[in-house]
């Protein structure tokens, strides 16, 4: 465990494809998820980078970072650790130590992280936390949406729902600059099933939110997953390892050339 908050903090916050399930299958024996236990170099431990755990105390980091979080789904490897693997090989040694936050919580709709919601105290709760000891959170990463696209009620609200949940967790914060990175939603079934038929308003909605509030950014998880028939799992669902390990390095990427000023 570590005595005092890592020096630079980031937030893993959305559904499941933030929380991973890279290497997560059904087994066939039992028809439950399992994950296969495959860790790639580019998500190994690192003794510059912490997990805050569900009882809020720092540990060295190792996927799965969600295991203790997302308790109802099977989680394996996510974009938080080649996130963070990577922005330390670009910013160098310097920056000083990593801490990973993960709130993700596969399945759930932004209405249930919005203000006044018991995930939307639980988040803050634990983003104040984290910096109880020295830290302080640099950044908020926010992958979120695919189950929003499915109800169009919440896929037209959503550009106005993301920027308020955007806005009012900065003021709790009292963070207004904070910066923050979301994905641009992607699944393989977007574009074969008519139960995500209101992705194009939530891909317009997650382009607004970045040209309207300051200090926001978005990366496209098309990009990450690339091949669709090779990105994904077999649930043709959630990203593979490869597609996690592509997003996280992406979040590194699109971090340190937009707000490497914020870190140490």
């Amino acid at each position: 465990m570590a005595a005092t908050s890592p020096a630079n903090i980031f937030i893993l916050a959305g559904q499941s494809n933030m929380a991973g399930r890279g290497g997560v299958s059904k087994d066939p024996t039992t028809d439950k998820n399992v994950w296969d236990g495959y860790i790639p170099p580019e998500s190994q431990p690192n003794q510059s980078i912490f997990r805050f755990t569900a009882d809020m105390v720092w540990e060295q980091a190792r996927e799965p970072l969600h295991w203790d979080i997302d308790v109802v789904k099977t989680n394996g490897v996510g974009p938080g650790m080649p996130f963070a693997n990577e922005l330390l090989a670009k910013a160098g040694p310097s920056i000083g130590t990593i801490g990973l936050v993960p709130c993700a919580i596969g399945g759930s709709h932004l209405r249930e992280w919005v203000k006044g919601t018991d995930r939307y105290t639980k988040l803050v709760e634990r983003m104040k936390r984290s910096e109880e000891h020295g830290g302080k959170v640099k950044g908020f990463f926010w992958y979120q949406g695919e189950s929003d696209a499915a109800v169009e009620e919440e896929a037209k609200s959503y550009e106005r729902e993301l920027s308020k949940f955007f806005t009012d967790l900065r003021a709790d914060m009292n963070h207004p600059d904070l910066p923050i990175i979301l994905v641009k939603i992607v699944t393989h079934d977007f574009f074969i099933s008519p139960d995500f038929e209101f992705k194009e308003e939530v891909w317009n909605a997650q382009e607004a939110v970045t040209q309207k509030l300051p200090n926001v950014r978005m990366v496209d998880g098309r990009v990450a997953v690339g091949n669709f028939d090779e990105g994904l799992n077999e649930d043709r669902g959630h990203l593979n390892v490869r597609s996690e390990v592509n997003l996280g390095k992406m979040f590194a990427h699109s971090y340190y050339s937009n707000f490497a000023h914020f870190i140490s």
